[in-house]
């Protein structure tokens, strides 16, 4: 019986050629990958949400699209405008503060402060050097680091057109995902059955439970605390609280968390003999950097089961390689890899299982 010929010139030409046109489709989509991925996110995150809707618009799919566009430019596009708004009605007052701070005169500590057991003495000796030196000095030390800062937010507002318009295109092809979402769904099964008939659909699955856990984990999260934080603020008198709050709605997202704007908040009201709302704002900030340790993996376990140290590493590490949208695709990633691998070790496993139970039958 002859052997069967491979014609290895042709097989690899055509690897080539389908490699070629698949880097080829990549660059031309190129400007739309980053809007596709958002809307994609957005949409299968939300979509459980869109099919209640439909069913209380007596099950008229474009009224709930009409209802989740419209909700969707309240998340996006208002808090970004009032934060822009925020940020230009405040731009003299916030200029006047950063120059005044060069002939500011640190005054001596608080006796409270030297009272303070263990750390007094020591915090103490640390301000007394610091007013020492003057805020003109420490200001000429933080010059390159603010000068880096002052650049990047330079750049980023001068790109608010690009976002915008990104912004606008993901709320487009998030319509189009709504209208067409169950075609979508069972393409993607499909495609997931091709490339592993065993395991392909449930790789795919578990990458919308991934998006899910992590949309109600870190974002929902992250509203919460930078709201609440952001409600302490304006209770307490502290200025800026609206520019505060975008500030940390950033950090909490970045999984930095809301403490780094409340305790200088909190440092500034007792620096300022606010003792009352300074204490207050102590205790508030306590409650809100911790509400995360409870809320975050209640959350992420509703939407996928999967470990939640993953799921941290994955927002994390996607973050910091593909930026915004890397908090969803991290994860997902991760999870997906997690999955296959821990299959293929426990592959043995349940096959020994599968013979045991056909034997016992």
């Amino acid at each position: 019986m002859n052997e069967p010929r491979h014609d290895l010139a042709r097989i690899t030409l055509s690897v080539l050629f389908i490699g070629g046109f698949i880097i080829a489709s990549f660059w031309i989509i190129r400007p739309f990958l980053a809007p596709l991925i958002w809307a994609t996110m957005i949409v299968v995150a939300t979509w459980p949400l869109m099919r209640r809707v439909q069913g209380q618009l007596w099950g008229k799919r474009a009224l709930a699209v009409v209802v989740m566009m419209l909700a969707l430019i309240l998340v996006f596009i208002v808090p970004l405008t009032l934060a822009i708004g925020t940020i230009v009605e405040y731009a003299d007052d916030i200029v006047g503060w950063a120059k005044s701070l060069s002939g500011f005169q640190f005054p001596p500590p608080p006796d409270w402060l030297r009272a303070l057991p263990l750390v007094g003495e020591r915090v103490a000796a640390g301000w007394e050097t610091i007013a020492a030196e003057g805020a003109r000095d420490l200001a000429g030390k933080a010059e390159p680091y603010i000068g880096a800062v002052t650049r990047w937010f330079l750049s980023e507002v001068g790109n608010f057109g690009v976002l915008f318009a990104q912004f606008l295109l993901t709320l487009a092809l998030s319509a189009v995902l709504y209208f067409s979402g169950e075609d979508w769904a069972r393409w993607a099964l499909r495609f997931g059955r091709r490339l592993a008939p065993v395991r392909g659909e449930h790789t795919v699955i578990l990458a919308g439970q991934a998006i899910r856990g992590v949309a109600l984990g870190v974002v929902i999260t992250a509203l919460a605390q930078s709201v609440l934080g952001g409600i302490g603020l304006a209770i307490a008198g502290v200025s800026f609280a609206a520019v505060l709050t975008a500030v940390m709605f950033m950090f909490c997202i970045a999984q930095l968390g809301p403490v780094l704007v409340l305790a200088p908040a909190v440092g500034w009201l007792f620096w300022s003999d606010s003792t009352g709302w300074g204490t207050f704002l102590l205790i508030w900030t306590v409650f809100v950097g911790t509400i995360d340790n409870v809320l975050r993996p209640l959350l992420i376990k509703q939407g996928a089961d999967l470990p939640l140290l993953l799921i941290f590493a994955g927002v994390i590490g996607g973050l910091l390689s593909f930026g915004l949208v890397g908090i969803f695709v991290g994860p997902v990633l991760l999870a997906v890899a997690y999955t296959l691998m821990d299959a293929w070790v426990n592959e043995d496993i349940e096959d020994a299982a599968a013979q045991t139970r056909d034997d016992a039958t």
